[in-house]
């Protein structure tokens, strides 16, 4: 989970002035002065370097949190728990909560950035269900059977060699063994949920394709730059041998 930084921001308040006239004859009149021109943000004055620092700490945080998604937060607050962390004020928030509800923030945040990508994932494997040989487990991972093997099945707690293609729905490959001329040895707890999953299904010397739900691959971070946030995957996987634990 990537380091959260908690930023000052300086709200820019812009003002709107109302006129009242009255006429000669005695009749109130209420108008409203409208200006054409944009209102400036004030300019900041630094003084000394303190200045300077606590502007730049405020704008270059605020940029980095902008960039994953959050527009604003409750400046009056945010002033408030930095007030208080500076001046040794007890924390009206456990550190604990404090953690849970940074997270929680940016994980609707990014929800949200990303919902066209979760709208598309769900519409596919809704979609991909319905097609002949398509399996569905209680997990909402899907699979299809290309080649069934004859041999033994691995449990969660063995170590397995397998060949296999990863794709995301759009076709882009992001990974294979077989473009590698190398299987892969890899213990099945220490994988995606839905590969853990997918091949305890498989016997050995099968081929599956598996059809992975963002929850039981790489979820709301994705990986890398191959594999973006909240991504459906595809893996076509043989289980060439099971190793034990």
């Amino acid at each position: 989970m990537k380091k959260i930084i908690i930023t000052l921001m300086l709200p820019l308040c812009a003002v709107a002035g109302n006129a009242q006239t009255k006429a000669k004859t005695g009749t109130a009149k209420k108008t409203t002065a409208t200006s054409k021109t944009p209102v400036k943000p004030a300019v900041a004055v630094f003084k000394t370097t303190l200045d300077s620092a606590s502007y730049a700490f405020g704008n270059t945080m605020a940029s980095s949190m902008k960039n994953d998604g959050l527009n604003s937060l409750n400046y009056e607050l945010l002033v408030k728990g930095l007030k208080d962390a500076f001046g040794g004020a007890s924390p009206q928030i456990s550190p604990e909560k404090s953690q849970m509800a940074i997270a929680n923030l940016f994980k609707t945040v990014s929800r949200q950035k990303h919902a066209p990508a979760i709208a598309a994932g769900k519409a596919f494997l809704e979609n991909n269900k319905k097609k002949q040989g398509i399996q569905v487990t209680p997990s909402g991972l899907q699979y299809e059977v290309i080649n069934r093997g004859t041999g033994i099945r691995p449990k969660a707690t063995d170590t397995v060699l397998v060949n296999y293609k990863g794709t995301l729905t759009n076709g882009k490959q992001f990974d294979s063994s077989y473009d590698r001329n190398e299987p892969l040895s890899l213990p099945l707890n220490g994988v995606i949920a839905g590969w853990t999953e997918g091949l305890q299904l498989m016997q050995t010397g099968s081929k599956y394709r598996l059809f992975i739900p963002y929850e039981l691959g790489y979820g709301e971070r994705g990986a890398g730059a191959d594999i973006p946030p909240y991504s459906t995957l595809i893996f076509e996987i043989e289980l060439l041998k099971v190793n034990g634990k």
